[in-house]
């Protein structure tokens, strides 16, 4: 698996260099250098037919759809999982504190509803199996 994901992405690299030398070819173009293009052609033919043959071997191979997103933006597709790290921190820090918070309340609730209704909520303990006192 791991072997056939290197081997695309070494396809894929060799791919983009050779279209990358094929765009200065064509760019500065001069009559002589017409075997060189044809050859740079040739080998970029020879390129997608390897990549055809590689595309469908890694297949257990989940990408997020957002990472589309970052490469259509410019943005480097390394940094998403980054970001993603960041963002779950954050949202861990956010539900860390409403825990914090409903904690709170519970133990102010028990303790107010102690102090209006004892017996009741000694009765609700008892049918809870929560034998814990408030203090």
């Amino acid at each position: 698996m791991a072997n056939s994901l290197e081997n695309l992405e070494t396809q894929l690299e060799l791919f983009i260099e050779n279209v990358r030398q094929i765009r200065i070819i064509v760019g500065d173009f001069q009559p002589q250098g017409q075997n060189v293009l044809n050859q740079k052609i040739q080998s970029l033919v020879h390129g997608l037919q390897e990549i055809d043959k590689l595309k469908s071997l890694p297949q257990e191979v989940h990408i997020p759809l957002e990472v589309f997103d970052y490469i259509d933006q410019g943005r480097n597709p390394q940094l998403y999982t980054k970001d993603c790290i960041e963002k779950a921190l954050t949202k861990n820090e956010q539900v860390r504190g409403k825990i914090e918070a409903y904690k709170k309340f519970k133990t102010l609730l028990a303790t107010q509803l102690n102090n209006v209704f004892p017996n009741e909520l000694t009765k609700y303990r008892a049918i809870r199996g929560d034998e814990r006192t408030v203090t």
